[in-house]
């Protein structure tokens, strides 16, 4: 897609399937052709609307974060995803192995950066909006898979606290197992593309997320980061994930 948000892909779709079939790797070959037919619904990404304002996570997430965090942070993800794309385009269209393998970084990292920062600002709320209910399905499935909420609390925030660098803590959902399963992921490597588990909670823990607010006290800020977690969503995501299981 060009920057005037003209749909350029067609060629290079049919492009793809000629790589695909000749000389490309399989999983790169799928990987390009699954982020051209992305970008052929006709629009760029765009950074995403937040369903409350900059200042109303305070004080776990101070408004100043927030600003920085979605609106420059998140934004230039979206930014050089779209300028990725157009790239991958050009290059797919062209039969341009070498090209195609050389933005695979770039993309993964970004698009992760896009889809990871959406997720997450969707399973925050507002202190005290949403609840973890007895008898909803996330109690349930978190019950049996970890025996109550606060020890799958506490393994999701050693776990997250302890990421090296830069990264993510995720409660994901497991296809295979039916269970849910605390995982951490490194950058903006993305949940499900990684592990195959289904993204229902995220954490972020790039100094980014927290900085402004908690200095390097990385802990400070994943345990009170509980207490803005919108449960309905999570349990929205479970239902979903379980549905398409």
């Amino acid at each position: 897609m060009s920057s005037s948000g003209k749909v350029i892909v067609n060629s290079a779709l049919r492009a793809a399937a000629h790589v695909r079939s000749s000389t490309l790797p399989k999983e790169l070959s799928k990987s390009a052709t699954s982020m051209l037919s992305s970008a052929a619904s006709g629009t760029n990404h765009v950074l995403p609307d937040l369903s409350y304002d900059y200042n109303a996570l305070e004080p776990v997430i101070s408004a100043e974060t927030m600003t920085i965090h979605h609106s420059k942070h998140h934004n230039t993800y979206v930014t050089n995803l779209n300028v990725g794309l157009e790239k991958l385009d050009e290059a797919v269209s062209k039969d341009d192995i070498s090209g195609i393998i050389a933005l695979q970084g770039a993309l993964k990292f970004n698009g992760g950066g896009h889809l990871n920062h959406t997720l997450f600002w969707e399973n925050l709320a507002p202190k005290g909006s949403s609840e973890l209910k007895d008898d909803s399905a996330i109690k349930c499935i978190i019950d049996l898979c970890y025996g109550d909420a606060e020890t799958m609390k506490k393994d999701l925030t050693s776990m997250t606290v302890s990421v090296q660098g830069s990264g993510w803590g995720w409660l994901g959902f497991n296809p295979q197992s039916g269970g849910i399963e605390s995982r951490t992921m490194t950058n903006q490597d993305p949940l499900q593309a990684s592990t195959g588990l289904v993204p229902l909670l995220g954490i972020d823990v790039w100094e980014h997320a927290y900085y402004v607010d908690y200095r390097n006290v990385r802990p400070d800020y994943v345990n009170a980061i509980w207490d803005i977690i919108d449960w309905d969503v999570v349990e929205k995501r479970l239902l979903d994930a379980q549905k398409s299981d």
